[in-house]
């Protein structure tokens, strides 16, 4: 078996890169590793084309990578756009797998390093790509519930306008520069911030929340209450001419009225801590 290319003490980022450079059309992804998964939806959604990428894992780590919004909501665009397929199964193999139709490079880890271990033999690569194939076609897809960003974007302008889909980005791309933090805002936090900060109504955001698949009316209220009694925003109540008065969100706190957007997640993250 001959061997090219191995990719040695680096990341799983430039494993995965490396692998992919010479890729036209397709790769598989067998039992990757959560570092895996989000290397390559990270090299999808950043990439201006990408060949197929297929991957067959267990399901109980798809569902724990795809926890992670801002990960799903890339990895649903993807899906959308064709570029992206998930599939799970309950096989077991020995190694992370990426197979191409060129090589095989089985990704190994070794501490705090990373390896790609490669072969271009013709007959192995060939051997590889027709079990992995069928493999794949054999196994379930992964159910992803999570909207694409892009549709959420979209949504989020047509409903609120430009500003409030521009400081929702800021936010989330502050949030995706914040590795290390211990705590975490999720989905349903950093939408009720922005619009506390544009002061949207609660049933406006809550509504538009359900419509485009980011939570249910309820975890929206649900989280509005618990955000409430921290004092991270507060409420105002706004008459209407039949029912009940809607709710007004503000920013209830002036560490958070005087912060910048891009530093409205850390705020609420030293708020929270």
């Amino acid at each position: 078996m001959s061997s090219s290319s191995n990719v040695l003490g680096t990341t799983v980022e430039d494993v995965v890169a490396s692998a992919l450079q010479p890729v036209s059309d397709t790769v598989y992804v067998i039992a990757p590793s959560r570092d895996v998964v989000e290397a390559f939806i990270d090299f999808g959604a950043d990439a201006d084309g990408s060949p197929r990428v297929r991957i067959l894992s267990e399901e109980s780590l798809l569902k724990d990578v795809l926890s992670d919004f801002l990960v799903a909501s890339n990895a649903a665009a993807l899906v959308d756009d064709g570029v992206l397929d998930l599939r799970v199964t309950d096989d077991r193999f020995e190694n992370t797998l990426l197979v191409t139709e060129s090589s095989v490079v089985a990704v190994v880890a070794a501490g705090d390093h990373v390896a790609g271990l490669t072969t271009d033999d013709a007959a192995f690569v060939r051997s590889a790509n027709e079990t992995y194939t069928d493999s794949f076609e054999a196994s379930e897809p992964f159910a992803l519930r999570t909207p694409s960003i892009s549709a959420v974007r979209d949504s989020l302008e047509s409903e609120f306008g430009a500003d409030v889909r521009a400081d929702f980005d800021a936010v989330l791309e502050s949030l995706r520069d914040a590795d290390g933090k211990e705590t975490t805002l999720d989905e349903v936090t950093v939408s009720l911030l922005v619009a506390a900060k544009h002061d949207v109504l609660l049933y406006d955001i809550s509504k538009w929340g359900e419509d485009v698949g980011v939570a249910s009316k309820a975890t929206f209220s649900r989280t509005k209450t618990e955000l409430e009694d921290i004092g991270l925003i507060e409420t105002e109540k706004v008459p209407i001419d039949v029912g009940r008065p809607r709710l007004r969100l503000r920013l209830g706190d002036d560490r958070l009225v005087e912060a910048d957007v891009d530093q409205l997640a850390a705020v609420a993250r030293d708020i929270l801590e």
